[in-house]
């Protein structure tokens, strides 16, 4: 008797939440964006000696994506390119000790998870504020300095190299990001929709970076509770067509 009661429970939970009204669509579209970095890395050894690390990095950021909208979140998979400019300097106790700029291209697969609340304008237009985070899956990372085109993980520079002096994994580029934004879903049929959004997103320091914490504990500067100041951030625009079921 009780395992037949809790049945027609469970039944009656089912059909209610199978019933909710929670409309799902699926699409697809590109990205446009630019990214930039402005990182500075301070410390001193024993001796008094300072130490000074900066970075900075222009990127505009280009790709594609597939979304699952579920109303109120939307999982979307993106492959994601990007061409830079870059520069970094090191200073030790007054005296350039590296000093390089160049280019890069870049490629990489995220995973976004969004939180949004739509508010219907009219019959055809609903705009929605969206919140949420994205992983980004380092798949290239290349540097042109000089002239030359190189792997950022093949270990050709001293400054591409860990506290033990070896090559940086491809994973050390990995990345997690806090986008915050808003978007307009545009109906062009009762199905079928026009969906643009606008966003910024804030980049959590990658392995590379926080590894440069590491780096300058080492000799010649054995510095002694280095710290990373600093911000990446990335505006960006998305365009997309979906199919709402």
């Amino acid at each position: 008797m009780k395992k037949a009661v809790l049945l027609l429970l469970v039944l009656a939970l089912s059909k209610n939440v199978f019933a909710l009204d929670i409309p799902l669509s699926v699409g697809a579209g590109g990205l446009l964006g630019y990214t930039f970095t402005r990182y500075t890395l301070e410390g001193k050894n024993p001796d008094g000696g300072n130490a000074e690390s900066s970075q900075s990095m222009d990127r505009i950021d280009y790709g594609g994506f597939l979304f699952f909208d579920a109303k109120y979140a939307v999982l979307s998979v993106i492959l994601q390119g990007g061409n830079s400019r870059y520069s970094e300097n090191m200073i030790f106790e007054s005296e350039t000790a590296a000093d390089t700029t160049g280019t890069g291209s870049e490629l990489s697969l995220g995973f976004s998870l969004m939180g949004k609340y739509p508010f219907t304008i009219n019959e055809r237009v609903t705009w929605f504020p969206i919140l949420g985070v994205e992983y980004q899956i380092a798949l290239v990372q290349k540097r042109k300095q000089d002239g030359i085109e190189y792997n950022r993980t093949d270990g050709h520079l001293v400054e591409d190299r860990d506290k033990n002096d070896e090559p940086y994994p491809l994973s050390a580029w990995n990345s997690w990001w806090i986008n915050v934004g808003a978007g307009l879903d545009y109906d062009l049929t009762e199905s079928l929709f026009l969906r643009s959004e606008l966003f910024f997103g804030f980049r959590l320091p990658t392995a590379y970076e926080m590894g440069a914490l590491e780096v300058v504990k080492n000799p010649p500067m054995n510095v002694k509770n280095p710290s990373l100041g600093g911000l990446t951030g990335s505006p960006t625009m998305k365009i997309s067509i979906g199919y709402r079921f």
